[in-house]
C-alpha cells in the first residue's frame, strides 16, 4: 500500500533554484514519501525528460513517482502511478490505459465527488484545497477543515489533504480524517529543502502518535 504520509508535488517555477529532481531527492531524504510531477506549463519533451530523470533518481530510495494528468508520459516511463483530476481523462479511462497494477489518484473538491469517486477504480483521493493556494490558480475554493472532514467521510478511499497545508495544520487534519498531506510551497523552493520535509514528517508523525493515544 502506497504510503500517503508526506506527498511533495514538485512545481517548477518554485524549484527553478534548486531544480526538480534535487529538490525531490533532498524531499525524499528528508521523509517524503511520494513524488508528483506536475508541470501544466511544460511542452510533452520537456515533462518527458523529467520523468525519466524522477524515476532514476527515486528508485534508490523506494519512492513512488506518480505522474499529474499525462497519462502518455506515466506509460512511457513506467511511472508508479497517475494522477488526474476532475476535468482531466475520467478515471475509468485511465485506469484502463496504466493497468491494474499501477497506482491511480483523483482530486476531489466537495463532497459530491467524493461520494461519485469508483473505489473500484481508484486508489486513493486528493482532497482539496484546503486553504487558499497561490500554485493553482484554477484550483476551487477553498473547504476548509470541515470541508475536509465531510469529503473524507463520504468515501472510503485513503486520502491525502492539499492546498496550502504547514505544519501546524496537520494535527487538526489528522484529527479530521486524514492519511497524508500533499504539499508543494512548504517544501518546494525552501531555503533547505531536506529540512522543511522533515520538519513536515515530523510533524505528521507526533499528529498520529496524539490521535492514536
Amino acid at each position: 500500500m502506497i504510503d500517503l504520509s508526506l506527498y511533495l508535488v514538485l512545481d517548477p517555477i518554485l524549484c527553478a533554484e534548486k531544480g526538480m529532481v534535487q529538490t525531490a531527492i533532498d524531499a525524499v531524504e528528508g521523509g517524503a514519501t511520494v513524488v508528483q510531477l506536475r508541470a501544466p506549463d511544460w511542452k510533452k519533451r520537456a515533462f518527458y525528460d523529467c520523468a525519466v530523470e524522477l524515476k532514476k533518481a527515486l528508485k534508490p530510495y523506494g519512492v513512488p513517482l506518480i505522474i499529474n494528468d499525462h497519462v502518455d508520459v506515466a506509460i512511457a516511463v513506467d511511472a508508479d502511478g497517475v494522477h488526474v483530476g476532475q476535468k482531466d481523462l475520467p478515471a475509468a479511462v485511465v485506469r484502463a490505459m496504466i493497468g491494474k497494477d499501477k497506482i491511480l489518484g483523483l482530486s476531489v473538491s466537495n463532497v459530491q465527488e467524493a461520494i461519485d469517486c469508483d473505489t473500484s477504480i481508484v486508489d486513493y483521493i486528493g482532497i482539496g484545497p484546503i486553504y487558499t493556494t497561490s500554485t493553482k490558480p484554477d484550483a476551487a475554493p477553498p473547504m476548509g477543515l470541515g470541508g475536509f472532514a465531510a469529503a473524507a467521510a463520504h468515501c472510503s478511499l485513503p486520502n491525502v489533504a492539499i492546498g496550502s497545508v504547514k505544519a501546524k495544520d496537520i494535527e487538526p487534519l489528522a484529527k479530521a480524517g486524514c492519511n497524508g498531506i500533499a504539499v508543494v510551497s512548504a517544501i518546494c523552493g525552501q531555503a533547505d529543502v531536506k529540512k522543511a520535509a522533515f520538519d513536515l514528517k515530523t510533524a505528521w508523525n507526533h499528529a498520529i502518535e496524539s490521535k492514536d493515544r
